[in-house]
């Protein structure tokens, strides 16, 4: 297939057939926005930033655009964009086209972003190809293969916008067989969780499920923020499918934009796996008040019931108090655990007194699972966006990566220079990610100390939040984790009412206000845990009620 569109105007980007110039790589919540230079081609991956002032720096910024998907990070620009270049062509695939419109209001995409069709290489000018292939993480969510062809030779480069390579309950995830023949020479990949290693994808929803139980059973109604689109859904069919709610009588409220993102997947059917089309043949796939749970449209000032307990799902960018008031104590509020997310203290404004937790159900691939498709594809280039600066980092300096490939890790206005089949001399790492320190060991104590550029990290903050880790054996490696407060008040709360008896901060007469005021023990005036210790005990007849930790930084950590 060949689509005639003749190529703009030149600008000078470099001297290489291939070069990458970013607009937004998605550190921050600045959006993703790649330019592509591909012989005398250019094309635009991606349009997540909202301020499209420097693509109107030129009189055409490219000669065609071609959106991974439809979340408002990579697609929120386009519509600027369209306004700006009416005559410049945006493609995406065709389950894109149809959720492009949630990201603005009274506009139909499908009139300025044309479909393209899932594998079938498409010639838009003469010697340059495109390809797309299903990436998981969202419905329509593509993997983007470009393909030029000089009279030298040809090159190809991946995109992967978002890709996730497990199957989650509404998209099937991306197939590495598909692509593992595919040979590019440069790969752009999403690092969104870095390094990190999550547990299968079943079992963080049995988890996930498992806690909304309990918080049902203990009469806690629950509040679940999330996007317009991907992440309610797939709770939501979750919640309709796990055999712990199934029959269950519930009722499950949907509000807001996530309530307009169940409409438009509903016009999805042919587009999600043939399971859920199986599973919509015999029942609704949200809308339903005759199977148990039931699943309700919260309407614009309706009144909640007051029979509790229920679920609420609405959008992650509301005031979350409107719901749980006048009683937030009835109320679980469960936040989505994702590197970077900043929405915590803003969306729980005012809701010190409900019970918060953070839960994993990841839209995006690992770390083993973004080396996985490295390792798959073996292209000489890899070009990692979208993620933290650290996290980016972390996979960067991975030796089995920088032993193999040319890695770049651009911040947004960096112009990379692809020098396909030259020698390469690899970058030092942007940071060192791997630390000695020493372990003493005295009796029943085991003291670990590490070095001042460990506390420097920005992740030190939250991973010494309280200065007590968990600890677990993965293989021949001890595994440490950081204890958050949020964990503690959730988990060590009723431990301690339950064991009157246990002599710790928490039934000490110096623990109150979060913190010991006991001038003889070595904590005094800081933040204590409640299950914490010192020799200085002094037993309270009733325990105190407020608990928060701090760990005291030194030039030399011990943990």
């Amino acid at each position: 297939m060949r689509s005639n569109h003749p190529p703009s105007s030149s600008i000078n980007m470099g001297g290489s057939e291939l070069e990458c110039l970013a607009y937004g790589v998605h550190h921050q919540d600045e959006g993703v926005c790649l330019l592509v230079r591909m012989g005398p081609y250019r094309i635009l991956l991606d349009c997540g930033i909202e301020d499209i002032s420097p693509l109107q720096a030129t009189e055409n910024p490219a000669d065609l655009v071609l959106c991974s998907h439809a979340h408002a990070d990579h697609a929120r620009g386009l519509l600027a964009l369209h306004q700006a270049f009416p005559n410049l062509p945006i493609y995406a695939s065709e389950a894109t086209t149809r959720l492009l419109p949630l990201n603005w209001q009274g506009v139909d995409a499908q009139e300025f972003c044309h479909a393209l069709p899932w594998r079938s290489p498409i010639e838009f000018h003469n010697g340059l190809v495109v390809q797309l292939f299903p990436a998981g993480h969202l419905p329509g969510a593509a993997a983007i293969l470009l393909t030029y062809t000089n009279a030298q030779r040809s090159y190809k480069l991946l995109y992967t916008g978002d890709f996730f390579l497990s199957n989650s309950r509404l998209v099937d995830g991306l197939a590495l067989e598909e692509l593992r023949g595919l040979e590019p020479d440069v790969l752009i990949i999403e690092g969104s969780y870095g390094t990190s290693r999550h547990p299968h994808r079943r079992t963080q929803e049995n988890t996930l499920a498992e806690r909304i139980d309990r918080a049902i059973a203990s009469n806690h109604s629950v509040l679940m923020p999330t996007p317009t689109l991907g992440l309610g859904q797939e709770i939501l069919m979750l919640l309709r499918s796990h055999h712990n709610f199934t029959g269950r009588d519930l009722d499950i409220w949907v509000d807001g934009s996530v309530a307009t993102g169940c409409d438009a997947y509903l016009q999805l059917l042919p587009y999600l796996p043939a399971s859920v089309q199986n599973f919509a043949r015999h029942q609704p796939l949200f809308w339903d008040e005759r199977v148990r749970p039931r699943m309700r449209r919260l309407q614009p000032n309706q009144q909640l019931p007051s029979t509790r307990p229920y679920i609420i799902l609405t959008d992650d960018t509301k005031n979350l108090s409107q719901y749980c008031q006048p009683d937030p104590e009835a109320w679980r509020i469960f936040l989505p655990e994702k590197p970077g997310y900043s929405g915590i203290n803003s969306l729980t404004t005012n809701l010190s007194s409900a019970s918060i937790e953070t839960y994993l159900l990841a839209q995006h691939s690992d770390g083993p699972g973004t080396t996985q498709l490295i390792h798959n594809l073996r292209p000489q280039d890899v070009i990692f966006i979208h993620g933290s600066p650290t996290y980016l980092a972390d996979l960067t300096s991975l030796e089995e990566l920088q032993n193999r490939y040319h890695l770049h890790c651009p911040s947004a206005g960096t112009l990379i220079e692809l020098r396909i089949g030259e020698m390469f001399l690899q970058p030092p790492a942007p940071s060192e990610t791997s630390y000695e320190g020493e372990l003493n060991e005295l009796d029943s104590i085991v003291t670990i100390t590490l070095p001042d550029s460990v506390t420097t990290d920005p992740r030190w903050r939250n991973f010494a939040d309280t200065g007590l880790l968990s600890a677990r054996w993965q293989g021949e490696e001890l595994v440490l984790r950081g204890l958050s407060s949020r964990e503690l008040l959730n988990t060590t709360n009723n431990d301690i009412f339950a064991c009157p008896n246990l002599n710790c901060c928490g039934t000490c007469k110096f623990h109150w206000g979060q913190r010991c005021w006991n001038q003889a023990s070595p904590l005094f005036g800081f933040k204590v845990t409640p299950e914490g210790y010192c020799p200085v005990f002094e037993r309270l007849e009733k325990p105190n009620n407020n608990f928060s930790t701090e760990i005291e930084e030194s030039s030399e950590e011990e943990t």
